[in-house]
């Protein structure tokens, strides 16, 4: 007989059973596996798995919100009753073998009338008047992106600023010394509201309703390549409707570069207010940063040779694309190779895994990634106006080309004739360039002028040039 128990002080989940104690015993997610700590044998045996882990080097925290399985070997788990606890860190659900983490949120909270409740106080809240800015990154799934570097900005600038942490649930890394709100929870919905500044990289959410005071900058989150917004391809009046309506709740809008000012400007008709065209803070850091503690979390040695595989979404299916056997890739290459996938395929995808492959979909800062990497393989993503900071070498795998920009999205310019790389169609195409050492010289001239145009202001100070706005505004208190 085995039995199941959620020790709520240690936050493990505890599996008894009889008989010869399991060779192995796992927690296994999408984006997280947790291995049991195994004691006794003979007549008796526990398996103990951490509700809590630690990822690419990073802090001891709650696991990823999903779905996940318990497996442990030769052991029948479908006796295991249901049971479900609310610990400070998460939300648990057993049954059998199968186990709910969610964000630890009350489930009164999470009713059509608590959360009716909950917004309907948000929207009679008097705010907009804490020294506190309230930050989100791609609704929450990540801290990092341009609004992760202004925070660290702000910390050195105006240290008595709280600092609020919009995320999904606490598996989230928050920057030291801010404080982590769950969306959706009673705090989340007071501190958005309070908050003097909120700085967010995409589309605010949940009934915003602005406070007195209250400004908020958009820093966006790319220089497009893909056209996005008003310009996408069909004539959809309620999606032209909610643009607009979400460009008006921006005070500030930041761009990259004066070519995607003039995009972002017109695809969201951001008419008549400011547009910041200051390079952009996420890119600091490749100019002044060090990759070693970055690899050294991630488990690379300082001589291997790192690929990122970073391709952009599909608006026609939900995972990342399959173009790439990333462990094969890397035994062609001899290297390590980093998939991330876009944020949008975080939650319904899952890690991939192989020899000298590490998945970092979910890890919070793509700068860091960017700056670990010897190579880029990419294609439509706007990661690479970013890695361009760098100088070195980007290639674009894009065997479906001619649907993306035909069908699904189209470009602003043609990516074939001024690409800082070559573009090709398939794996061995790509390990062909990627292995030819004269690929470098034959794209300089392109890579030149594309880094003249685009990455002209990312010059390791961005986020100062920001935040000193910020202040001079009154945005933030000095």
């Amino acid at each position: 007989m085995t039995t199941a128990r959620i020790d709520e002080d240690a936050e493990r989940l505890v599996i008894a059973g009889t008989g010869a104690r399991p060779a192995s015993a796992v927690l296994a997610g999408s984006r997280a596996r947790v291995d049991a700590r195994i004691t006794g044998g003979g007549r008796t045996w526990k398996a103990a798995f951490d509700l809590r882990a630690s990822r690419w080097g990073g802090p001891s925290l709650p696991l990823p919100s999903g779905e996940y399985r318990i497996e442990i070997d030769g052991v029948d788990l479908s006796g295991i009753e249901e049971q479900s606890r609310l610990l400070p860190g998460l939300r648990i659900t057993i049954r059998g073998s199968q186990v709910d983490v969610a964000p630890p949120i009350d489930p009164v909270h999470e009713t059509p009338e608590g959360m009716a409740a909950l917004e309907e106080g948000y929207v009679a809240q008097q705010g907009g008047d804490e020294d506190a800015v309230f930050f989100e990154s791609f609704y929450g799934q990540s801290a990092g992106c341009n609004p992760r570097a202004i925070d660290a900005e702000i910390t050195r600038r105006s240290p008595g600023t709280t600092r609020y942490w919009s995320v999904v649930d606490l598996s989230v890394p928050v920057p030291d010394g801010a404080i982590a709100v769950v969306e959706g929870s009673p705090e989340w919905w007071r501190a958005r509201g309070a908050a003097r500044l909120l700085v967010v990289n995409d589309w605010l959410r949940r009934r915003f309703v602005r406070k007195t005071g209250q400004k908020v900058l958009q820093t966006w989150h790319g220089t497009p390549l893909k056209r996005l917004a008003l310009h996408r391809p069909g004539f959809d009046p309620r999606r032209m409707a909610a643009v607009v309506k979400e460009s008006r709740r921006w005070d500030v809008l930041l761009a990259q570069n004066l070519y995607a000012e003039r995009i972002l400007r017109k695809a969201y008709a951001f008419f008549g207010k400011p547009v910041w065209t200051d390079g952009y803070p996420r890119n600091d850091v490749l100019v002044t940063g060090n990759p070693a503690a970055a690899r050294a979390g991630l488990g690379i040695g300082p001589d291997e040779r790192v690929l990122l595989y970073a391709p952009t979404w599909r608006d026609d299916r939900s995972e990342i694309v399959d173009f790439v056997d990333p462990e094969l890739l890397a035994e062609q290459t001899d290297a390590v190779v980093l998939v991330r996938g876009h944020s949008r395929t975080l939650r319904p995808g899952r890690d991939q895994a192989g020899a000298r492959v590490i998945d970092v979909t979910g890890f919070s800062d793509t700068a860091r990634l960017l700056l670990v990497a010897d190579a880029l393989i990419t294609d439509y993503s706007s990661v690479m106006f970013d890695y361009s900071v760098t100088g070195k070498p980007m290639f674009f795998l894009v065997p479906d080309l001619e649907h993306y920009r035909g069908q699904l999205r189209g470009f602003y310019f043609d990516l074939a004739e001024r690409a800082p790389g070559p573009l090709v169609t398939s794996q061995d195409e790509l390990v062909a360039v990627v292995l030819d050492e004269g690929v470098p010289a034959r794209f300089a001239d392109r890579y030149a002028s594309w880094r003249r145009q685009f990455n002209g202001l990312d010059d390791g100070r961005a986020a100062e040039r920001v935040v000193s706005r910020l202040l001079d505004l009154g945005y933030l208190s000095a």
